[in-house]
């Protein structure tokens, strides 16, 4: 949904989609990939790529910084790895006497220990949101940018650590389902995935699917059974009573990250402007100048974000909030604490 304002705070670009005049200066130090191509409006595989080593530094392990959202000092601690056993075994001085199994030992009539081993990767499932309520940005960047970047960005992350990496890439009319692979070539196409659903944007698309997100949540659940870490990127347009019931279930098994993306103009709408809104077939304008209609149309973003806000509090979910105003790799960094 495009929301382009006539008021002189704003500047069109070339599609004529609206720009703070402030953001100009840091669009001018973004790179182009390739001519005629704009990184804050779609991505492309090779910008998706690119992310690998500049993000080299971040990690989705257990152990965190002491100011990283993940720590344990400021929400629920990840899981982490699970655990296999591996043998029964006579006991030790030295062993941890927790890993006593004493039916065992009161079987047999000496102590004996469970020894567990570290499972050598854990999957990561990614939710990757490129729905048209994504293709909108007052700011810099778009929102469908800014989940495609990040996602990417966690993707490598992970596939670095050593664990498996897959994701469900859902735009309006059809989900990309990519199962968790510890390989470089499925990460590219992972990858590619993202950049085809991103590339194919366009203010001329419709909305179709109302209900993608709760398909998306229950491809999540079937495939994403126990001891997943499975990261959300979307700006959560559909939700419904229906929503939190999945995500309650994804939760109970697994390790559920929320990456809500905003655009500043969603909760904080320019006051005396006149704005034009489009599902890609209609058009209606609405005069903000109205202080009910101004009302009205923050209250809508701010308690979809109050009840995101909800489930994260309610379930012990880390929420990690992106906006559409700066990179999303120095969002990333500053939420895990490496900035």
């Amino acid at each position: 949904m495009r929301l382009p304002t006539r008021s002189s705070n704003w500047l069109p670009c070339h599609d004529g989609r609206p720009l703070a005049k402030d953001a100009m200066p840091m669009m001018q130090k973004t790179a182009i990939a390739e001519p005629g191509h704009d990184p804050r409006i779609h991505v492309n595989l090779h910008q998706l790529v690119a992310l690998r080593r500049r993000a080299s530094r971040l990690t989705f392990l257990p152990r965190q910084p002491a100011n990283s959202v993940l720590n344990g000092r400021h929400t629920s601690k990840l899981r982490g790895r699970g655990l296999n056993f591996e043998e029964l075994r006579a006991y030790l001085p030295g062993d941890d006497i927790r890993t006593l199994d004493w039916k065992v030992t009161a079987r047999t009539g000496t102590p004996h220990v469970r020894v567990y081993t570290e499972e050598r990767d854990r999957p990561t499932l990614l939710l990757i949101d490129q729905r048209m309520s994504m293709f909108f940005g007052s700011q810099v960047y778009m929102k469908s940018v800014i989940a495609a970047e990040a996602a990417a960005i966690a993707a490598h992350l992970v596939l670095a650590q050593g664990d498996r990496v897959g994701g469900l890439v859902f735009s309006d009319d059809a989900i990309a389902e990519h199962r968790p692979v510890r390989s470089p070539l499925a990460l590219r196409r992972l990858l590619a995935s993202i950049a085809d659903a991103n590339e194919r944007l366009s203010a001329r698309n419709q909305a179709t699917r109302p209900d993608l997100f709760n398909r998306m949540l229950r491809s999540a659940t079937r495939i994403a059974k126990t001891n997943y870490l499975v990261l959300i990127f979307s700006d959560f347009d559909g939700v419904d009573a229906g929503s939190e019931p999945l995500i309650r279930g994804l939760a109970r098994h697994n390790d559920v990250l929320l990456f809500n993306i905003a655009d500043p103009m969603a909760t904080h709408v320019p006051a005396n402007a006149r704005l034009a809104i489009s599902d890609g077939a209609m058009q209606a304008e609405i005069d903000s100048s109205s202080a009910e209609t101004h009302k009205q149309i923050e209250a809508f973003a701010q308690d979809r974000l109050a009840l995101i806000r909800g489930w994260a509090q309610k379930y012990q979910l880390p929420f990690l909030p992106l906006s559409t105003q700066s990179p999303s790799l120095d969002q990333i960094s500053h939420l895990l604490g490496a900035s």
